[in-house]
């Protein structure tokens, strides 16, 4: 069944380093198919150096500059670059532009869920010195299949 998203009708969420999730696409809209982020985040933003145990990702540099690692190989992802990062390879990336605008594809869906369980919905009030516990973030990485491997990069 097709399925129609306007940007409105998109859940965002607020992510590491306060930077934004938008959920595009998620696995209840695709059949389990496939997952559509988009992050919009700032300079020196990174995740942990981490690998996915159930998904394969496309990453796509939309906007900005990046570094990326991946299986320890350092590489420069500029705008409009595009990586396929296989599951269980590990990978990770730094922000070099002062903002930046990725979309994310992972196949099968379902990552969605780590985001919604550790992130906050922007469509609720934000609490004072709000942040995202990294206990949250441990329990949803390990919900969803996530192995952080090191620390940011």
């Amino acid at each position: 069944m097709a399925y129609l998203a306007q940007a409105e009708q998109q859940q965002r969420l607020e992510w590491l380093d306060g930077g934004e999730f938008a959920v595009l696409l998620d696995s209840a809209a695709t059949g389990g198919q496939l997952t559509v982020g988009r992050f919009s985040v700032g300079k020196s933003e990174a995740p942990p150096y981490h690998k996915h145990t159930r998904e394969d990702e496309v990453f796509m540099l939309i906007k900005g500059s990046a570094l990326l690692w991946c299986d320890d190989q350092e590489m420069e992802l500029s705008e409009g670059g595009i990586v396929f990062l296989p599951r269980n390879v590990p990978h990770g990336y730094r922000i070099t532009s002062d903002t930046a605008d990725l979309l994310m594809i992972c196949t099968p869906g379902g990552i969605e869920g780590m985001f919604r369980h550790a992130g906050r919905d922007l469509s609720t009030p934000r609490p004072e010195g709000f942040e995202i516990a990294q206990d949250l973030l441990a329990e949803a990485a390990d919900m969803y299949g996530q192995i952080v491997v090191g620390p940011p990069r």
